[in-house]
């Protein structure tokens, strides 16, 4: 099966690159006014975004070592214990 690029393909998929790009940087901003680290649900909350939007962002930042487990637990909406993350840069000046 052969892909064939179209300009809609690629519109929509540049679309779709610009949104991750503003998301993340939503999530960066979000954690770095709170150094002290965030859950995603309070990142959410405190940003204003579904959780949805966000969630996928801190997947990418992880993976990216912009952001770390700080290995501490909160509860979530949910009840769930959830992860509190912090920026990378953020590391040496919480530790």
């Amino acid at each position: 099966m052969t892909h064939r690029h179209t300009d809609t393909s690629t519109a929509a998929y540049n679309g779709i690159v610009r949104a991750s790009e503003r998301l993340r940087a939503v999530v960066y901003q979000t954690l770095y006014a709170n150094p002290g680290g965030l859950t995603v649900d309070e990142t959410c909350k405190l940003a204003e975004y579904p959780r949805y939007s966000l969630q996928p962002r801190f997947t990418e930042l992880r993976d990216r070592r912009v952001i770390y487990d700080t290995g501490l637990r909160r509860r979530n909406v949910s009840g769930a214990k959830a992860i509190v993350w912090r920026l990378t840069i953020q590391q040496e000046k919480a530790s």
